[in-house]
């Protein structure tokens, strides 16, 4: 069977207007972690992003939502605990990605596109010599999305590892075009990767053990899925 990874992607603020209902869910770690965020714009969009990831684990765990405990890696990579799901998450102003496996590893990464990234000189500080080489090469009108191409590679390829920034960012190197299914070059043996863009001027990566898997990709409707759990209850 080919290895599965599922991936969705939500909208934190539309999912915000449901936010007693997702902080019903939270444990008392995500909830101190709740409060400590200064805005409550990015308060809220953390309490809907764990509740969903929660929602949508418990269908794969066959557990309830408020019942999954996770632990995290010695460098702070969250895993479900007693289960063999692998998953990861990641958010970018108000959008949120998930990505979730029974099979392999996974790692994955979102960001809108920002053009100041290129004005601070970002990709001589953090890409590899390769990749700032590569980003050189294309034309001025193209290099913000090709940046956030390797970017967003580089990010989920990091999380999917598990090691934190104990792996530097120029240890390894990826490609920058915006294939669906981009390269992983030195550093990367035994992983690969796959790209799409959940809306425009937004690039999303997701990296998982081997080259055989596949993915599918779908935009979640958080309160329908909240609507389906309480009648499913």
């Amino acid at each position: 069977m080919v290895p599965q990874v599922d991936v969705f992607w939500a909208n934190l603020d539309a999912a915000a207007n449901a936010l007693p209902a997702w902080l019903a869910l939270l444990d008392s770690n995500e909830g101190a972690r709740a409060t400590r965020f200064r805005l409550e714009r990015d308060r809220h969009r953390y309490i809907a992003c764990h509740g969903i990831l929660r929602l949508l684990l418990s269908r794969y765990a066959d557990r309830a939502p408020a019942a999954l405990r996770f632990d995290v890696t010695g460098y702070g990579k969250p895993v479900l605990s007693n289960s063999e799901l692998r998953f990861n998450i990641s958010h970018s102003h108000q959008l949120a990605l998930f990505a979730i496996s029974r099979d392999v590893t996974v790692g994955c990464d979102v960001e809108w596109h920002d053009e100041r990234f290129l004005a601070e000189n970002i990709p001589e500080h953090f890409f590899s010599p390769a990749e700032v080489a590569e980003l050189n090469t294309v034309p001025q009108a193209n290099r913000v999305t090709a940046f956030f191409a390797g970017w967003t590679r580089k990010e989920a390829y990091i999380k999917a590892r598990g090691l934190g920034m104990s792996l530097p960012l120029n240890r390894f190197d990826v490609s920058l075009s915006a294939s669906a299914q981009p390269s992983l070059y030195r550093g990367c043996d035994g992983w690969s990767a796959r790209a799409f863009e959940p809306a425009p001027r937004c690039s999303a990566a997701v990296i998982a053990e081997g080259h055989a898997w596949q993915m599918t990709v779908q935009p979640l409707d958080a309160l329908a899925l909240l609507t389906e759990s309480r009648t499913a209850a």
